[in-house]
């Protein structure tokens, strides 16, 4: 089409008349570009031809691109008397008389400049043509691709298998780290060091649920409820002002299909009537609140069962009384002890054992390293539970407490990290704190409160040195990530969505859905300045289908509500990933993976890492090769 332009410049240089010693311009607009041809003479005759753009006009050496804003205001500016009378392009003559005696300008029209314009528009007409032919040319091209890869949709390939798979159980960087510059070793205890089972969840539940009927006056119906153990996972977000309960992806956009009011989802068009659009700013994430560890499970559960209850006996109440009503149930349920005392009584139907975590700490004490236990828990759960777990495995009765050189209890994280509380002395014989100051940690002592900067006080230990184990993002990690500790967060659900994504099943629905994605946007991309056609939306139709069914696929092969913790429905990674690349240096599924590994090992971030290092993106190519396909 370039080409076309120039012959017809090439043309419009002929139809000028020379006007020797003079210098003639044609000025005119074609599409969204002004164009300036213009012919000089020297004295002897010669004739010089150049021709500009209005980029170039404009001082700005770009070579037939200009904007229509720009373009007009340069019209306007050079030729404002044929503008006014409608006119899209002139011919104007300037001839240059008398050199030496003065400059006198005149302008003249020349009837070549309609000439001219109507060639143009030729031009345009060819050029609007043959795009549109290209258009389509390339529409049917990604139709036979789309086509083509369908029929691979029929069996996985081949090709997936030799894909790297990551390992369940695997240490994984988000910041380099060498352990063998690590001579502390922190630890939380409630499902770091210990873990439970899924009872834990329906009992907490249930215990809050009865004190909220009772304490509360909620209704007595709300009795009846029961946990579900399938609805929530770990990451989500309460809208304390509108009720909702959000899955927010890695930008903090609410995730197709990832609201919920109560236990009903919410439809796009709902979503967007609520919040305007999918992405939550900054002022109003000020009215979220993350549910980030495991313990928040049954609070999720329970404020949605509530609200649900609610819509459907159609009874007025504030989203945010609600969430008040069972933050505080559930901070009972384990600040009065109540569910620290249902664990002990019944030990073997809450607690796991396991010989691992012992092996783990004892290793590190016999390599030199300096531990430390740091808690919310009270000492006298801790010790039951630690009894429960260790005792069969040869260490008898509080002998755990060897393998600590310091044990923290009631420390109250995360305000332990900024408030400057004194540690108190724990007389477990007696059941009291004693008044005197502590100066010094002792060995078989208990201490309660306290605070991070009396801690590195009295230890002595330098922050980069020491390493803190946690599961809790916020109340775990992120105080000892500000401070300059190392961090390790221990996610349980690491193990199962990684052997998940290692299956091949999920993998070929992964391709599939960047297959759509791909094909989606060169179809959009092509689009843009012609209307689409029936043969279109069919095509587009289908796309957005297949696309679908692959995101469906992908998320109940986690949890059919809200799908897998560190990933969205479309395979980007969650708001819940986000916080975990913010606050922990390392992650893991569980504590005693790291007996896997060197005490001197080098953990480093992958080259090739996205976001987050355990990820496999599964490419569409694996679709679209020429291989073996396996039933």
């Amino acid at each position: 089409m370039l080409l076309i332009r120039r012959k017809a410049f090439a043309w419009a240089t002929q139809i000028i008349p020379k006007h020797h010693n003079g210098t003639h311009t044609i000025t005119f607009k074609s599409g969204h570009i002004l164009y300036q041809l213009n012919n000089s003479y020297d004295v002897g005759g010669s004739r010089r031809s150049f021709f500009v753009t209005s980029s170039s006009l404009r001082g700005i050496h770009s070579k037939e691109k200009t904007h229509v804003a720009e373009t007009e205001k340069t019209l306007a500016a050079g030729t404002e008397k044929n503008l006014a009378a409608g006119t899209e392009a002139n011919v104007t003559a300037e001839t240059e008389e008398n050199r030496a005696g003065g400059t006198a300008e005149n302008s003249q029209s020349f009837s070549s400049g309609k000439l001219l314009e109507t060639e143009l528009l030729k031009c345009d007409n060819i050029q609007a043509s043959l795009e549109s032919k290209a258009t389509e040319d390339d529409v049917s091209k990604i139709r036979e691709e789309f086509d083509a890869v369908r029929q691979s949709f029929q069996n996985i390939p081949a090709a997936l298998r030799m894909m790297p798979k990551m390992d369940p159980c695997g240490i994984y960087a988000n910041d380099n780290l060498r352990l063998d510059h690590i001579e502390v070793y922190g630890f939380d205890y409630d499902y770091t060091v210990s873990h439970y089972t899924g009872s834990l969840q329906t009992l907490i539940y249930d215990l809050a649920k009865e004190h909220i009927v009772k304490e509360n006056r909620y209704p007595e119906s709300c009795l009846q409820f029961q946990y579900d153990p399938n609805f929530p996972i770990r990451g989500l977000f309460y809208d304390k002002k509108r009720g909702c309960l959000l899955k927010l992806d890695f930008f903090h956009c609410i995730e197709p299909d990832g609201c919920y009011y109560g236990r009903r989802k919410m439809s796009t068009e709902e979503v967007e009537e609520i919040y305007g659009n999918r992405h939550i700013s900054r002022d109003y994430a000020t009215n979220l609140t993350g549910l980030m560890d495991l313990f928040c499970f049954s609070e999720a559960c329970l404020i949605s069962d509530i609200i649900q209850h609610f819509v459907d006996q159609k009874l007025d109440f504030d989203a945010f009384y609600v969430y008040e009503d069972v933050k505080r149930a559930i901070h009972h349920v384990h600040c009065s002890g109540l569910v620290h005392k249902k664990i002990l009584a019944e030990p073997g139907k809450y607690l796991v054992k396991n010989a691992a975590v012992l092996k783990f700490l004892r290793t590190l004490r016999e390599r030199g390293k300096k531990l430390f236990l740091l808690t919310n828990s009270p000492f006298y759960f801790v010790d039951g539970g630690m009894r429960f777990m260790f005792e069969e495995l040869g260490v008898k009765g509080d002998s755990w407490q060897d393998l600590f050189d310091v044990v923290i209890a009631l420390a109250d994280k995360p305000n332990f990290y900024m408030s400057d509380r004194p540690f108190r002395y724990y007389d477990k014989e007696k059941d009291i704190l004693t008044f005197s100051k502590v100066d010094a940690f002792e060995p078989h002592k208990i201490y309660y409160h306290g605070c991070l900067k009396s801690f590195l006080e009295i230890t002595k230990w330098k922050g980069n040195e020491v390493m803190y184990f946690g599961d809790h993002l916020f109340s775990d990690l992120r105080g000892p990530a500000k401070a300059g500790w190392r961090t390790a967060a221990i996610i349980r659900e690491l193990e199962r969505e990684i052997m998940i994504q290692n299956e091949d099943k999920y993998r070929f629905q992964q391709a599939k859905f960047h297959i759509a994605q791909e094909l989606l946007g060169k179809f959009h991309s092509l689009l843009t300045k012609n209307p689409r056609g029936d043969a279109d939306n069919v095509l587009l139709d289908a796309l957005n289908e297949e696309r679908k069914k692959s995101r469906w696929a992908m998320k109940e092969m986690f949890n059919p509500y809200f799908g897998a913790a560190f990933l969205t429905d479309s395979g980007r990674e969650s708001a819940f990933a986000y916080n975990i690349q913010r606050y922990a240096d390392v992650y893991t599924s569980k504590l005693e993976n790291f007996l896997n590994y060197s005490s001197e090992a080098w953990l480093h971030t992958p080259y090739d890492v996205k976001i987050m290092p355990h990820h496999v993106k599964i490419p569409s190519s694996v679709l679209k090769t020429k291989t073996e396909w396996n039933n």
